[in-house]
């Protein structure tokens, strides 16, 4: 059982930095033959020779299983719950096994969006296989872009493009917690963390001192905090910081330099330089139009 949409952009949707080219879903039952007829020129490929295509494709397998190799990356396995994605100009090649057969979908797509991704190295053809896990809300992604596709209903391009960054960023973020939180102890003693610092932003209470609190060492601590959050304690602890003086800043009537004693910032002038660092306007200017 196999679906297919392939679709058309124009040059005004490419200015909205992502465009979406094909959408589709099969089903492929064991000794079942593969690939599967009815897709469009230069989609269908042998599985011995492979292909490239000039976009990129990621492929949800929620049940089954296969094989996958491309230019970056020997022939792996790929099991249910696995996402792989194609790349622009990369040769690659998978198939389902036969004794096994797979369901799959995927979603086509290219622009600017994507390209500036995989240059800041958050998407890599050395990392082509994400582990996420059997998801029904992946499922219902890819079953809604089918259904818009299909009706192409006014901008439908904008909804699929917003559909894929969706996808994108709960494949990222999924594998990742999916890692993390093999080690119970070590998401108990970030949670804390993240507990004490909110809870202390108006004290002295440093990221050592919390660290000590919670058995570890600085250096390990600081460590595991940016791998869990993706910034170190200490900035973490600022910004938050910072967050709470812009709400003191708009609902109370107290003086700069309350405000930044009251936050432990040192000075009234230190304050001010790290506010204006982080939102373009200094502590003043940003009451005065807030208020206004």
């Amino acid at each position: 059982m196999q679906k297919s949409k392939y679709l058309l952009a124009s040059e005004r949707d490419a200015e909205w930095g992502l465009t979406i080219s094909t959408v589709g879903y099969e089903k492929i039952d064991p000794w079942e033959p593969y690939p599967t007829k009815g897709h469009a020129y230069g989609y269908f490929f042998n599985t011995n020779k492979g292909r490239v295509l000039d976009e990129y494709q990621i492929l949800y397998q929620s049940e089954g299983e296969g094989v996958f190799e491309s230019t970056h990356q020997k022939e792996i396995r790929v099991k249910a719950g696995d996402i792989f994605l194609l790349f622009p100009g990369e040769w690659h090649t998978y198939r389902p096994l036969s004794n096994k057969g797979w369901t799959s979908y995927w979603i086509g797509f290219k622009g600017k969006n994507i390209d500036d991704r995989v240059k800041a190295g958050f998407l890599s053809p050395e990392k082509p296989i994400y582990h996420v896990g059997f998801s029904t809300d992946i499922i219902a992604i890819f079953d809604k872009a089918l259904n818009i596709a299909d009706n192409e209903y006014p901008y439908y391009q904008q909804t699929l493009a917003g559909m894929v960054n969706y996808l994108i960023g709960m494949m990222y973020s999924l594998e990742r917690n999916l890692e993390l939180n093999k080690n119970s102890q070590q998401v108990d003693i970030i949670g804390k963390a993240k507990i004490m610092i909110r809870e202390s932003l108006e004290t002295c209470l440093t990221i050592q001192e919390i660290a000590r609190t919670l058995g570890v060492s600085y250096s390990s601590f600081r460590k595991l905090f940016k791998e869990h959050t993706g910034i170190a304690p200490a900035m973490y602890q600022h910004n938050l910081r910072l967050q709470l003086a812009k709400e003191l800043l708009t609902s109370t009537d107290e003086s700069i330099k309350e405000i930044a004693y009251r936050l432990n910032f040192g000075s009234p002038d230190y304050f001010s330089s790290k506010f204006k660092a982080k939102t373009g306007m200094k502590p003043s200017d940003y009451r005065t139009a807030n208020k206004e």
